[in-house]
């Protein structure tokens, strides 16, 4: 029994969902989402709730996952996910110019990100970035990316880091003397 997966949906206004063979569309104000649902599980539409179910016992692994999938498409088009990033460090700095991203962290030329149809940057100031969109892999998928290209290490703190990341500090060198 899928504790997830049993659970229903509920839609809130403005959301439409279709359901064609196997693949669903989520629109609502923020946008359209869709996705092909595995063979062996079927969504419903029911009073204003989508239900996901399976066939047999065999689908079991993707039930819970292909709930929780729906669940965040009706989320992403509702209200949106958004991750937020620090940068620490003298001199790393992100600016917003246009529709560009740049980010100054002490390589000798500036990296530079692009706004799409789907991810959006903000600068809040110097050191947040905020990536913004309706798809929640999506959103974490470039957040991560942006945070690869300068990691946080461990003995300063310098980088780029999640917000509710926390790092763990090492001593230096002369810290292990006694």
């Amino acid at each position: 029994m899928s504790r997830i997966g049993n659970k229903a949906i509920a839609l809130s206004a403005g959301v439409e969902i279709t359901v064609q063979d196997k693949n669903v569309t989520v629109k609502g104000p923020k946008g359209t989402l869709s996705m092909e649902v595995v063979k062996g599980i079927n969504v419903e539409v029911k009073d204003n709730t989508i239900l996901v179910t399976r066939e047999s016992d065999d689908f079991k692994a993707v039930h819970g996952l292909t709930r929780s999938l729906v669940a965040n498409m009706v989320t992403g088009v509702t209200e949106g996910y958004t991750k937020r990033l620090e940068i620490n460090g003298v001199g790393y700095r992100a600016a917003k110019q246009g529709n560009k991203l740049a980010l100054t962290l002490g390589y000798s030329h500036p990296v530079e990100f692009t706004d799409t149809a789907d991810i959006t940057f903000e600068v809040p100031d110097a050191n947040t970035i905020l990536v913004k969109g309706i798809d929640k892999q999506k959103v974490g998928q470039m957040a991560a990316i942006v945070r690869e290209k300068k990691l946080p290490e461990p003995y300063k703190g310098k980088g780029i880091k999640y917000a509710d990341e926390h790092i763990r500090r090492k001593e230096g060198k002369a810290g292990g003397k006694k």
